[in-house]
C-alpha cells in the first residue's frame, strides 16, 4: 500500500514543492469522468481533495450519463480519465479507432437490470413474448451488452423488437409512462424508480449461473498516458487506498452518498453489490496472462476477434501504471 492519502497530509510545503518540480507534469490540471449514482469509495478522495493533494494539481469531475459521452469527450480533448467507464462503450471506442487505454478496473458488479414493466405477465420463463415489445436501451452501454446478454441466454430474437435508445433516467421514465415494455437502466436513482414500475427479468442469482456479469474500466487517451504517466500511477494509487479503506461506515456512507446523488440507503445498496478490487487483485485476475479484461474485450465480439493478436491487445490494455 502506497500510503498516498497520508502522504498527502505530512508532506512539508518544502517537499511538495520539491517533488511537483521534479515531476514536470505536462499538465497542471485534470479532469476525470465519473458517473451520479454510481456510488464508489473514491468519492471519499474526490471529496477530501486526496486526488489534487497528492497528484499536484487540480482535478476537476466532470459527471456523464454514459460511458459513450466519457468517450467523446475524451476525444475532444475535454476529459483526461474516464472513472467507471463501462467496458462496452470502451470497446466500441477502440473498435472505431479511438486513441484509449484501459488502465486499471473500477470495480466488478452484477449485470444491469432490464426492468419489465409491471402487469404485463413476462419473466424469465417466458421472455419470448417480448418478441414485438419496445424496449428502451442506453446503446453501446453496459446496459445495452447486458440486454442483448440476457436476450441471448432466453432466446429471445432482438430482431423483433423495438429498441428505444434512452439514457437511464429516460428509460425509466418511458417505463413508467407505458411508452416501452422493458427499460435497460444502470444508476441508482433510476434503477429505484424502474424498480416501483416494474421487475428485473433475471434475479442476481441467475445472472451468476448464466455468467452474466459486468465491470467498468479505468480508462485514459493514449496522448494522456504517454505525456502523464505520474499523474496516472498517483490517480490509481489514490483509488487503490479509497478501496482499501472503505468499510462501509455510517460516515463513509454519507458522504459518498451526498457526492453521488444518492440517498444513503440508496447507496448502500447499490455498493453491496459492486466487488471493489486492490491493485494486486486486478494484476492477477484482471491483466496478467489471459487475464479477464482481453478475455471479455474479446467476448464483446467486436475487437479482439483473434485474442492471438497481441499487438492490437497490447495497445488497448495497459497495466503499466500500476505500482
Amino acid at each position: 500500500m502506497k500510503n498516498v492519502f497520508k502522504k498527502a497530509v505530512t508532506m512539508t510545503a518544502t517537499t511538495v514543492t520539491l517533488a511537483t518540480a521534479s515531476m514536470a507534469y505536462a499538465a497542471d490540471s485534470v479532469n476525470v469522468a465519473f458517473f451520479l449514482e454510481w456510488a464508489s469509495p473514491n468519492q471519499i478522495a474526490k471529496v477530501d481533495k486526496a486526488y489534487d493533494d497528492a497528484m499536484g494539481v487540480d482535478v476537476n469531475w466532470v459527471d456523464f450519463t454514459t460511458g459513450t459521452g466519457m468517450t467523446e469527450a475524451m476525444l475532444a480533448g475535454d476529459i483526461d480519465i474516464s472513472y467507471s467507464q463501462g467496458l462496452s462503450p470502451f470497446v466500441t471506442a477502440i473498435q472505431q479507432g479511438a486513441p484509449l487505454k484501459m488502465i486499471a478496473i473500477a470495480m466488478e458488479y452484477p449485470a444491469n437490470d432490464c426492468f419489465i414493466r409491471n402487469g404485463l405477465g413476462i419473466d424469465s420463463s417466458n421472455a419470448s413474448e417480448l418478441e414485438g415489445k419496445t424496449v428502451a436501451v442506453p446503446l453501446n452501454t453496459m446496459a445495452d451488452f447486458a440486454f442483448r446478454s440476457y436476450m441471448a441466454h432466453l432466446n429471445v430474437d432482438t430482431s423483433t423488437m423495438t429498441i428505444v435508445d434512452q439514457v437511464p433516467a429516460d428509460g425509466a421514465k418511458s417505463l413508467a409512462d407505458g411508452a416501452v415494455d422493458m427499460a435497460c437502466i444502470f444508476g441508482g436513482n433510476s434503477s429505484a424508480a424502474a424498480g416501483e414500475v416494474g421487475t428485473p427479468i433475471m434475479t442476481n442469482e441467475q445472472k451468476v449461473a448464466a455468467g452474466i456479469g459486468s465491470f467498468d474500466v479505468i480508462s485514459t487517451t493514449e496522448k494522456f498516458a504517454a505525456e502523464n504517466p505520474e499523474l496516472l500511477k498517483t490517480f490509481l494509487d489514490v483509488t487503490d487506498e479509497a478501496n482499501a479503506a472503505w468499510e462501509s461506515t455510517p460516515d463513509q456512507l454519507t458522504k459518498v452518498a451526498a457526492d453521488a446523488g444518492m440517498s444513503v440507503d440508496g447507496a448502500k445498496a447499490l455498493m453491496d453489490t459492486m466487488i471493489f478490487m486492490s491493485e494486486k487483485t486486478q494484476m492477477d485476475k484482471y491483466f496478467g496472462k489471459d487475464g479477464v479484461a482481453a478475455a471479455a474485450a474479446a467476448a464483446l465480439g467486436v475487437v479482439f476477434s483473434d485474442a492471438s493478436d497481441g499487438a492490437a491487445i497490447a495497445k488497448t490494455i495497459d497495466s503499466s501504471f500500476f505500482n
